[in-house]
């Protein structure tokens, strides 16, 4: 412990060293919905805490909804007193803020590694599930890519406009897939990548995709899935912003326009053994087959995780590259769990089913817990789709019946713990419920 607060001091004193300048630092964690939630600390209060001094902030943080409100979950939120509870600074994420008017720092904490973790914070979520697969001998190595769109910084009667082309003011003159849009944003594009770099995320590739204003973002694998899921969750706030910064509103929503291809998060994990060796390629693929079974069982249950809310569940309606049924396929976009063409030691399921707006840490816990899954039960999958193009098994596409089946799954609730499926499934049915208490226009043209 007191080499892990000395790791964390000389961290804080050479970032105070190097930006003296920052006198205060944004302590930052996701919460259910996969939005921010923290303090701002100045500076030299960070340095007490790194050596040492408790960090507290309200356990009920992490249940807020999407507008950031408070339901009630069992005895959560309302009827135990809104405790304080212990966090701890991650090592290795206190990094400057270049997107704001001042100049700061932010740094990601969590109650995973903590004497009472909160069983339901998606960090802790995920730090369990791999904490098992490790005693297991399997060791995880992860890689997210992230699709968004920009925007035009200013909305238009709370309606969206396409982002403003520097060479057009024709919003259909943006050429899909062309490296030419990747020129055309290029000063914002450059900045979005520059500024993920300074966090130390480590960014691969850039893709312009078939949307008007539609990106794509790979990052480098990594065999620490709690860093990966970092990456990705860093990445969006880093990116809203400089997208603010230049005059454009960046956006991960999963279905902003009906007419165009929603925004996915892909999922690539590929599992080895203590030794390097890939356990999905050994036994002429055998254990890929049963950790493909077991990823498309628990599919249904968990897509209150994939699709997190009710605009989500628009992107499933079997538009460009996304998929209606739980179902694989070899080299197959259409296909929910995608096994690219890869040699034996970089043999992987992609998973693509997950709106852009999900949260990375639960979306990569109930993958690797399909994966444990289809391990243990050693059980065939089927048919894949290059077989047969109607392969698959139907999952709910509505959040109320998703809820539902994720509530009761046993492998889930023992997976990913019981304690949080329960509150997120209330959290989620909450949301929606709030969601839907608003009459819009459509409903009195249709029924006035």
């Amino acid at each position: 412990m007191k080499s892990h607060s000395s790791t964390l001091l000389a961290e804080v004193r050479t970032f105070r060293q190097n930006h003296p300048d920052v006198r205060y630092v944004d302590l930052i964690a996701l919460d259910i919905p996969g939005r921010f939630y923290g303090k701002r600390y100045p500076v030299e209060m960070l340095e007490k805490v790194a050596a040492g001094s408790p960090l507290k902030l309200p356990q009920n943080a992490v249940l807020l909804g999407a507008q950031g409100g408070l339901f009630k979950i069992g005895d959560y939120c309302f009827h135990d007193g809104d405790p304080d509870a212990n966090r701890r600074l991650v090592p290795g994420t206190l990094k400057p803020v270049s997107w704001e008017a001042q100049p700061l720092g932010q740094m990601l904490i969590t109650s995973d590694g903590t004497e009472a973790p909160i069983e339901f914070e998606p960090r802790e979520v995920l730090a369990k599930v791999l904490e098992r697969l490790h005693r297991k001998g399997i060791h995880p190595v992860v890689a997210f890519e992230l699709e968004f769109y920009l925007f035009d910084k200013k909305l238009n009667d709370g309606l969206p406009q396409f982002a403003r082309d520097p060479l057009s003011d024709d919003p259909d003159d943006q050429p899909t897939l062309h490296i030419e849009r990747l020129s055309r944003f290029a000063p914002v594009l450059d900045d979005m990548v520059q500024t993920a770099q300074a966090q130390g995320i480590d960014i691969t590739v850039v893709t312009a995709e078939l949307g008007p204003g539609q990106f794509e973002i790979n990052f480098g694998h990594l065999d620490d899935g709690l860093r990966a899921a970092d990456w990705a969750a860093l990445f969006c706030r880093s990116t809203r912003g400089v997208a603010l910064k230049h005059g454009y509103r960046a956006s991960f929503m999963a279905k902003p326009y009906l007419q165009h291809p929603g925004s996915g998060m892909h999922v690539h994990v590929s599992l080895y053994d203590a030794a390097g060796n890939n356990l999905l390629a050994t036994h002429q693929q055998q254990p890929l087959r049963h950790a493909v079974a077991g990823c498309l069982a628990l599919l249904p249950h968990c897509m209150p995780i994939f699709s997190p809310n009710h605009n989500a569940f628009r992107r499933l309606g079997g538009t460009v590259n996304a998929a209606t049924k739980a179902c694989w396929g070899y080299e197959d976009r259409d296909a929910c769990v995608r096994i690219p063409e890869s040699d034996p030691r970089n043999l992987r399921i992609e998973h693509r089913l997950a709106s852009a707006d999900a949260n990375p840490y639960l979306v990569l816990a109930a993958i690797l817990v399909g994966l444990e899954h289809g391990l243990d039960a050693a059980q065939e999958p089927i048919a894949p789709l290059n077989e047969d193009r109607t392969s698959g098994h139907d999952f709910p596409l509505e959040m109320l019946e998703a809820v539902r089946a994720m509530q009761q799954q046993p492998v889930l609730r023992e997976g990913l713990g019981a304690e949080f499926v329960d509150v997120y499934c209330e959290n989620k049915r909450q949301d929606h419920l709030a969601f839907q208490q608003e009459i819009n226009a459509r409903e009195y043209r249709w029924y006035l």
